[in-house]
């Protein structure tokens, strides 16, 4: 962290020599730094913070030059820092079927029988966001609580069809794409995976986590394109996300798990001053990729600190939605299974070798109690092996805990990488899945974290959520479901802890606290103006919350139209 000194050396040249580039003037700016708590203005020079103080002080700094922002009161706090999200599939499902907003199963069938109508026989139909929990009935028929493919299939007989279910870890696929697969009674399940079947074997449509990468082998096999037209479609599926990022007053995104190829393009728009975002990237690749070509990837501050590259992305396991998070014991609504290891113990220890070997970060998602465990376990030997003390290894989502693993966290150092926003969307079903004593015991549990010395971060996992930041802080500080209900609010977040979990430890988590997270004098100039205080206003408030101007840089990336 910057010295009180310092920040002050560097605020008071600027005062008695240069104007500043930008001011901010009027307004409740939180700080979220201790040393200068909340101030009414704020001033920028270049890409930095100048200084922070009273309106009549930075009003100085005002040059024939300067843009001015006036505040007329309202709140300007740290740009937000998404800390976990899928930055390429938010501009990806922008481009095809939205299912979030489906109510029943018959809703997706409508919306595929209608795009059915726009495509040649034999292209592809592609959907995202569907969550049999989230209808409001249960569809008819069923299999596990899922819907089976007959319906889908029958509005669409020549046109192969994928559906990824909201969490990213299953897919509905109909009888053509199926059978474009070479999908019969007889495929086996593959490792870390599960076709869900009818009692009679046949495959029901739905493949859980590996599983569906049976069908995805297809799908890219039926639609061929070039490298220079794939490389166009990353292209608008970044520039998709980063407009919407910058919307919801997102400064900073820490992607969770690219491959090497989307890295190089990333890195080519950022060396063009392209992307407005700043980007710190997880690298998603198998670990003989990751021996061949890791040591050549690691990038800190590239264009201007809008790229970092410095960890590494596993999956241990699935989601519970969808039954694939792996638990100490069986599910209490399904007592034969106890979800899934999508990947081996042994091939995540081979990745936490080359993290050390190549000074990375290693974050894996790790969803069930037995998967928290195993990561655990595997990151305290990892520790033992290297006299390195602080390497701010993650653990993604931490969603469900052994109560003996939770001070395990604060004891060994372990990030706790966490989302808001699944606690109050998750809720409806966790007790069904878990029972009440085991949510009680260890289902986001926020507090008992932070108390065990953890740094929990906070973030939507977009696209699985709206990368909106509002209602991820309403759900962290209300933990208020749609219906109503408070899911264990004894674990909520107060306000402010809520925003530090949204700005200055993600920069934590990330080794970026010196650059971010607070406005303080020599960090750079990220900032979003709310139209309401979400510290202060009641809770319903909150949501009504909208993003005025996003600032990155110095530099207005947004401004809400009139």
């Amino acid at each position: 962290m910057l010295t009180l000194s310092l920040c002050l050396a560097l605020a008071v040249p600027l005062v008695q020599t240069a104007p500043a580039d930008l001011v901010l003037v009027g307004g409740k700016i939180v700080t979220v730094d201790a040393r200068f708590g909340t101030v009414e203005a704020l001033a920028v020079r270049g890409d930095r913070i100048a200084a922070v103080g009273r309106t009549a002080a930075i009003r100085r700094l005002i040059g024939p030059k300067t843009k001015v922002i006036e505040l007329d009161g309202k709140l300007a706090i740290p740009g937000f820092i998404e800390g976990h999200g899928h930055f390429t599939s938010i501009g990806n499902a922008a481009q095809i079927l939205d299912l979030t907003k489906a109510r029943t199963w018959s809703d997706v069938v409508d919306m595929v029988a209608a795009a059915v109508k726009t495509k040649k026989p034999g292209e592809w139909i592609l959907g995202r966001g569907w969550h049999q929990e989230k209808w409001t009935k249960r569809p008819s028929p069923s299999v596990e609580g899922f819907p089976t493919h007959a319906s889908l299939s029958a509005v669409s007989p020549e046109n192969p069809v994928r559906l990824t279910h909201a969490s990213g870890h299953a897919s509905f696929f109909n009888a053509k794409a199926m059978e474009l697969a070479g999908i019969t009674k007889a495929t086996k399940d593959p490792e870390g995976g599960e076709i869900v079947r009818f009692p009679d074997g046949e495959p029901t449509g739905v493949f859980s986590e590996n599983a569906a990468a049976l069908v995805s082998r297809a799908q890219r096999s039926g639609t061929p394109r070039s490298p220079a037209e794939r490389k166009q479609a990353l292209l608008r599926s970044i520039r998709l996300a980063d407009r919407e990022c910058l919307s919801k007053g997102v400064t900073s995104f820490q992607d969770a798990g690219s491959s090497f190829r989307t890295i190089d393009v990333v890195e080519e728009l950022v060396n063009r001053g392209e992307l407005g975002v700043r980007l710190w990237m997880m690298v998603r690749e198998s670990n003989s990729r990751l021996r061949a070509s890791l040591a050549n990837y690691r990038m800190i501050g590239v264009g201007n600190h809008h790229l970092t590259v410095r960890a590494i992305k596993r999956y241990i396991d699935g989601a519970l939605g969808s039954r694939g998070a792996w638990l100490l014991e069986p599910y209490s609504d399904a007592p034969d299974s106890t979800g899934l290891n999508t990947t081996s113990v042994e091939s995540i220890a081979e990745t936490a070798r080359l993290a050390l070997a190549n000074g990375f970060q290693l974050c894996v998602h790790a969803i069930g109690d037995r998967a928290n465990r195993e990561v655990l376990n595997l990151y305290e030997k990892a520790f033992e092996s290297t006299s390195r003390t602080d390497l701010r290894w993650r653990i993604e989502h931490a969603q469900h805990l052994s109560a003996a693993d939770i001070p395990r966290f604060g004891k060994l150092g372990v990030i706790a990488s966490m989302q808001g926003v699944h606690c109050t969307s998750d809720a409806p079903w966790v007790i069904p899945r878990l029972g009440r004593k085991r949510a009680e015991e260890g289902a986001y549990v926020w507090q008992k974290l932070m108390k065990s010395g953890a740094v929990v971060t906070n973030g939507t996992d977009a696209p699985v959520e709206d990368v909106d930041p509002i209602p991820c802080y309403y759900a962290s500080v209300t933990r208020r479901t749609k219906s109503g209900d408070v899911f264990f609010g004894d674990q909520a977040m107060s306000r402010m802890e809520a925003l530090q979990s949204y700005t200055i430890r993600c920069a934590y988590a990330a080794f970026e606290e010196d650059l971010k997270g607070s406005l303080t004098p020599g960090k750079l100039a990220d900032v979003v103006v709310l139209s309401k205080d979400i510290l202060t206003v009641p809770d319903a408030e909150i949501l009504d919350a909208k993003v005025l101007y996003t600032i990155v840089g110095g530099k207005v990336r947004y401004e809400r139209p009139e």
